[in-house]
């Protein structure tokens, strides 16, 4: 699975990572509590997007000496570790995210362990429970739809990832992202017309070319998941 999790703008990270809290007031030090925090976990995604989720991790422990049962650095723990494949290691971690059903976050990365294991439709249903939270959020969307892709819902699949594209930000990446996984379930709907459609909107015939190849592949290695009897998408 294409891990698409939240993408944040790219931000220099300093080595070693240090925080030191400076000495004011009272009132003035819980600002920069919540500026330093706001900080420190902006650099440690980056350094997960930067491709070194063993150091993020290594910061994350140092943040926890520091802010305690912080909930976002839970989730960031989560998908660190699904990183790295470290799966179990990931469900177990998940188990400790405090009011992990009230927070998009938390029920998103749930799916993201759910979908890691092949169990689509338990992660679909957390997809839905993030997306309620959070239904603006075109990444959500995009996984939701994955994860009813390969639980062999193509048509709904289609039309989540539909909402997905709509959302999604006018970036390269973001928006190629969606638009691929809306091209395979369009594609393993059987609406082939809507999907060459879509493809058509790639200028760079060479790129066009082999996404197609791509596709392809995709298509035929999910198919017999697709086929095979699976419990009623939620």
């Amino acid at each position: 699975m294409t891990r698409n999790w939240p993408m944040v703008l790219a931000l220099l990270v300093p080595t070693p990572l240090t925080v030191v809290l400076p000495a004011h007031t009272a009132q003035a030090e819980a600002g920069d509590v919540g500026s330093t925090r706001a900080l420190y976990l902006g650099l440690i995604r980056q350094a997960r997007l930067d491709g070194k989720p063993r150091a993020a991790l290594a910061y994350l422990d140092d943040f926890d000496r520091q802010y305690a049962n912080d909930r976002e650095a839970k989730v960031l723990r989560v998908n660190c570790l699904l990183d790295l494949d470290q799966v179990d290691a990931a469900s177990t971690a998940l188990g400790g995210i405090p009011d992990a059903a009230r927070h998009a976050d938390a029920q998103t990365v749930r799916g993201h362990v759910l979908a890691t294991q092949g169990r689509w439709v338990e992660a679909a249903s957390a997809y839905i429970a993030a997306e309620s939270l959070s239904p603006a959020d075109p990444f959500i969307s995009n996984a939701l739809g994955f994860a009813q892709l390969r639980a062999g819902d193509p048509q709904r699949a289609v039309e989540t990832l539909k909402r997905a594209h709509d959302l999604a930000p006018d970036t390269a990446h973001g928006s190629a992202v969606v638009r691929n996984n809306l091209v395979l379930a369009l594609t393993a709907a059987g609406r082939e017309g809507e999907a060459t459609a879509l493809l058509h909107g790639i200028r760079d015939t060479v790129e066009r070319s082999r996404l197609q190849a791509q596709l392809a592949a995709e298509v035929a290695r999910i198919a017999p998941a697709e086929s095979a009897s699976a419990p009623r998408l939620p």
